[in-house]
């Protein structure tokens, strides 16, 4: 199992039925401008990173541990995440649940679906298995944490794909812009009340699913080893270093792309002629 293998097998738990959970995951923070959007798929991320990469660090303890009560971790997390999505619908002001009316889900409440994303993930399929039992049995805990954090990339890349689309679509800005809903002395905005609604369903259906564990998947069961088999297999050869290189090329290009492009329109302001008087 390398990286290369392991971030593909992150991107195939699409075809898992844990993938039930990322459309609603997503658009429960989804009202808000492209830049932030960005940056709260970004929490998300880092929700799901705390919840695998310790089961790789610690696959034969805490690992073992968290398999064994997942169903009751899943049950604890989802009921936090109900309880976070009636608190955004009731629109009660908390200091650490703070955010503004037109942001969708705040940065706790995303943080906490990441974190029930990831423990859902552990009936992902045959290739996180295969991770598992490498950072258990091959005596390298910190590759075993790695290896988690690159599958949860691979998880996550839907979500940062779709964010980057979302922007660009035309009936966006009339879905972002805040509609306040007036019912005698509560008030709240339809986009925090859509919000809430999402996030108390994606934790019912945790909790009514075994985390998702009871649902179909895109694909049988015997199709999927198949297919994540196929992965790992044509994947093996490649070597970690040559992954590491290709991401470190990917990111200096866009960070330089980026810098040219902020560049842009102060060179185009500076060479603009002298107004008139």
């Amino acid at each position: 199992m390398g990286l290369l293998g392991a971030f593909l097998g992150g991107i195939l738990t699409l075809l898992s039925p844990c993938s039930v959970m990322l459309l609603p995951a997503f658009f429960s923070y989804a009202f808000t401008n492209p830049r932030e959007l960005l940056a709260k798929t970004g929490i998300f991320y880092l929700g799901l990173i705390t919840t695998l990469v310790p089961l790789g660090v610690l696959a034969g303890t805490v690992g073992a541990f968290v398999s064994v009560n997942r169903i009751l971790f899943i049950q604890i997390a989802a009921g936090v995440v109900i309880l976070l999505g009636l608190l955004m619908i009731a629109n009660i002001p908390l200091p650490f649940l703070r955010q503004s009316r037109t942001n969708g889900a705040g940065s706790v409440s995303v943080f906490a679906l990441g974190t029930v994303y990831g423990l859902a993930g552990v009936c992902a399929g045959p290739l996180l298995g295969a991770v598992l039992t490498l950072a258990a049995l091959g005596g390298n805990a910190l590759y075993g944490g790695l290896v988690l954090l690159v599958f949860a990339a691979g998880m996550v890349v839907p979500l940062f794909v779709l964010a980057l689309v979302w922007g660009k679509l035309p009936f966006v800005r009339n879905l972002i812009r805040p509609r306040e809903v007036k019912i005698g002395r509560w008030r709240n905005t339809w986009t925090s009340i859509v919000s809430g609604a999402l996030m108390v369903g994606v934790g019912v259906l945790l909790i009514v699913t075994n985390g998702t564990a009871s649902l179909g998947s895109a694909l049988g069961a015997t199709d999927q080893v198949q297919l994540e088999g196929w992965v790992m297999t044509a994947t093996s050869a490649v070597p970690d270093l040559l992954v590491l290189a290709v991401t470190a090329v990917i990111v200096v290009a866009v960070i330089a792309i980026r810098m040219v492009l902020k560049k842009a329109p102060s060179a185009d302001a500076d060479s603009a002629p002298p107004a008139v008087e």
